[in-house]
C-alpha cells in the first residue's frame, strides 16, 4: 500500500467520524445561512420558501434514484475486496459503477427538466414549482459520478473527499443562492425560488469539478496500488459485476428512496391537503396555493433546523458501512460490535442536549433566525420528538447495510411511509389541523422505522451496549441542562432582547452539559485519544478524577 494510503488509514473509527461530523455541521451552518438569509429576502418569505422546498424535494427523489445510496454500496464493495488485498478488483468496481451511474443521472436530468411542467402542475398542484424544478436539473449530471467516487476513497479508508467536497459544494451552494434572489429581488416568488435552486445545480458542478482534481491527483498512487498486488485478483463478467452492484444497490438506493419519499409525502399531502381543508373556507385558486406554501414554508423552516444535529448523526451511516463490511470479511464480531457501541454513545452525547435546547427554546430560536418570519414554534417542538429516533435510525442503516440486510431498511421505510401517507392524507385535510398531522405522522414514522430495525440489528450482531453510559446519563446530563437553559432564558429575556437572551442560554447550555459529562465520568481514555491533542487532555482530566 502507498505510504500515503498507509497513512490516512491509520487513522481512527472515532477520528473519521469526528472529521466526517464537522463537514457536516459546516454543511448545515452553511445550509441553515443561506435559508435564514433568503427567507428574510422581501418578496420570499415563508410562501418563497415553501416553493423552494416543494422543488428540491421532488428533485431529491429523482436524486435517490440516480445517486443515494451509491457511496454506501460503493464503499462496501471496495472495502470488501481492500480488506482481502485484491485491489485491482476493488478499481474494476469503480470504473463500472461511474458508468452505470453517470448513465442514470442523464435520463433522470432529462426527465426533471422536460417533465417540469407536468409535475408541477399536475402531481403537485403547485404549477410556480416547475421553475425551481428546471433549475435542479443540471445537478442530476454530475451528481452520481460524484457520488460513486465518494464511495470508492471511503471504501479505500479514506474520508478527505467525502468531507472536502461536500463542504466545498455547500459553500457555493450557500454563496450563489444568497447572490442569485437577491438578484431576483422584484421578481415572482417562484422565480426567487427558482434562482434560489439554480445555485445547487452550479455548486455540484463546482463540487464535481474539485473531486475529478482530486481523484487525478491519486491516479498514480492508485496504479500503484494495483501493479504491487501478490494476492490473486477477483475476476468477474460485466454480467456477475452487473448483478453484484444490482443486489445490494436496488435495496440500498430503494431505502433512500423510501426515506425522501417521507418528505415528498408532505411536499405532496400538505400542497393538496391545505387547498383542500381552506377551500371550504374560501378563496382563489392562487391565494390557496399561496397558501399552502405559505404553511408548507413553515414546516421546512422547522426542519432545517432539526436537520443540523441529524447530520452528526448521518456521518455513522457513511463511516460504519466499511468498518462493519470489513469486520464482517474477517469474521471479527467483537470488532463490530464495538464501532457500532461508538456510534451509539457519540450520537447521544450530542442528539440528547439539542433535543433538550430545541425544546425549551423553539420559539426564540425561531424568532432569532427568522425574524421577519418567527411563527412556527408549536411545529418545531413537536418535530424535536423524532430527532433520538431519527439520529439513531441512521446507524442502525448503516449497520444493516454492513452485514448485508439492506432490504430491512427498505422493508421499516416502506411499511412507515405507508402509514405517514394514510395519517397526512386523513389529517392534513382537516382544517383545525392542517400543518400538525404532517408533524405527527413524521414522528410516528421514525418510531415505527427504529422498532423495526432496531429488532433485527440485535439478532444479527448481538449488541452489547452499556445503556448507561449511551443513554442514560446523556438524557439526564441533558434533562438537567434544558431546565437551566429555560430558566437562563426567562431571566435574560427581562433584562435584554431575544437575541443577547438567546444566544447567552445557548453558551450557558453548552458550559453545564460539558461540566455534567464530566462530573458523571462518561468520557473514558478511548474516547479522548480519538480527538485532537486528546493524550494532553486525558491527562489533565485524570488529574481531576473526571474520567
Amino acid at each position: 500500500m502507498s505510504s500515503k494510503l498507509k497513512k490516512e488509514n491509520k487513522v481512527s473509527f472515532l477520528q473519521n467520524i469526528l472529521m466526517l461530523m464537522f463537514s457536516q455541521v459546516v454543511i448545515k451552518v452553511l445550509g441553515l445561512i443561506y435559508r435564514v438569509v433568503i427567507v428574510d429576502v422581501e418578496g420570499f418569505g415563508n410562501t418563497g420558501n415553501g416553493y423552494y422546498s416543494t422543488g428540491y424535494q421532488i428533485y431529491m427523489i429523482l436524486l435517490a434514484l440516480s445517486s443515494m445510496g451509491i457511496p454506501n454500496v460503493v464503499s462496501k464493495l471496495v472495502s470488501e475486496r481492500v480488506a482481502k488485498k485484491d485491489f485491482i478488483a476493488a478499481h474494476r468496481v469503480f470504473r463500472f459503477c461511474i458508468v452505470i451511474f453517470s448513465i442514470l443521472g442523464v435520463i433522470f436530468s432529462c426527465v426533471l427538466f422536460f417533465g417540469a411542467d407536468f409535475i408541477a402542475t399536475v402531481i403537485l398542484k403547485a404549477s410556480g414549482v416547475k421553475y425551481t424544478l428546471m433549475a435542479l436539473a443540471p445537478a442530476l449530471l454530475v451528481v452520481p459520478p460524484n457520488a460513486v467516487m465518494r464511495g470508492y476513497f471511503t471504501g479505500l479508508g479514506s474520508l478527505k473527499a467525502t468531507s472536502t467536497t461536500l463542504v466545498v459544494e455547500q459553500f457555493f451552494n450557500c454563496v450563489l443562492s444568497i447572490g442569485f434572489v437577491y438578484a431576483c429581488v422584484g421578481q415572482d416568488t417562484a422565480i426567487m425560488a427558482a434562482a434560489g435552486n439554480l445555485s445547487t445545480s452550479l455548486a455540484c458542478i463546482i463540487a464535481f469539478s474539485y473531486l475529478v482534481f482530486f481523484f487525478c491527483q491519486r491516479k498514480g498512487e492508485i496504479k500503484a496500488e494495483c501493479a504491487a498486488q501478490t494476492v490473486e485478483t477477483e475476476v468477474k463478467t460485466k454480467k456477475d459485476m452487473v448483478k453484484t452492484i444490482l443486489a445490494i444497490s436496488i435495496p440500498i438506493s430503494f431505502s433512500s428512496l423510501i426515506s425522501v419519499l417521507g418528505s415528498a409525502i408532505d411536499t405532496v399531502t400538505v400542497s393538496r391537503g391545505v387547498q383542500n381543508a381552506f377551500d371550504t373556507i374560501g378563496g382563489s385558486v392562487q391565494s390557496l396555493e399561496e397558501k399552502a406554501m405559505e404553511l408548507y414554508g413553515i414546516l421546512q423552516k422547522a426542519e432545517t433546523i432539526t436537520h443540523l444535529p441529524l447530520a452528526i448523526s448521518a456521518t455513522f451511516c457513511t463511516a460504519i458501512v466499511p468498518v462493519i463490511s470489513a469486520a464482517i470479511a474477517r469474521s471479527d464480531q467483537a470488532e463490530a460490535n464495538r464501532k457500532i457501541s461508538s456510534s451509539f454513545f457519540i450520537n447521544s452525547l450530542f442528539m440528547f442536549p439539542c433535543m433538550a435546547g430545541f425544546f425549551v427554546l423553539s420559539g426564540p430560536i425561531l424568532k432569532f433566525l427568522y425574524p421577519s418570519v418567527p411563527d412556527g414554534a408549536l411545529v418545531l417542538t413537536l418535530l424535536t420528538v423524532s430527532l433520538p429516533f431519527s439520529s439513531i435510525n441512521f446507524i442502525l442503516n448503516g449497520v444493516l447495510y454492513g452485514v448485508g440486510k439492506t432490504h430491512v431498511p427498505a422493508i421499516a421505510l416502506t411499511v412507515g411511509s405507508a402509514i405517514k401517507l394514510g395519517l397526512n392524507i386523513w389529517l392534513v385535510n382537516i382544517p383545525e389541523i392542517n400543518i400538525y398531522g404532517a408533524v405527527f405522522s413524521t414522528v410516528l414514522y421514525n418510531i415505527l422505522i427504529f422498532a423495526v430495525e432496531f429488532s433485527v440489528v440485535r439478532k444479527c450482531v448481538k449488541l452489547q451496549i452499556d445503556v448507561t453510559r449511551c443513554f442514560i446519563k446523556p438524557i439526564i446530563s441533558s434533562a438537567v441542562m434544558g431546565v437551566v437553559v429555560f430558566f437562563t432564558y426567562k431571566l435574560c429575556s427581562l433584562i435584554v432582547g431575544n437575541t443577547v437572551a438567546t444566544l447567552v442560554s445557548v453558551f450557558v447550555g453548552v458550559v453545564v452539559y460539558g461540566i455534567l459529562v464530566l462530573v458523571t465520568k462518561n468520557l473514558n481514555s478511548e474516547d479522548l485519544e480519538s480527538l485532537p491533542m486528546g493524550n494532553k487532555l486525558r491527562a489533565v482530566l485524570s488529574r481531576f478524577k473526571l474520567i
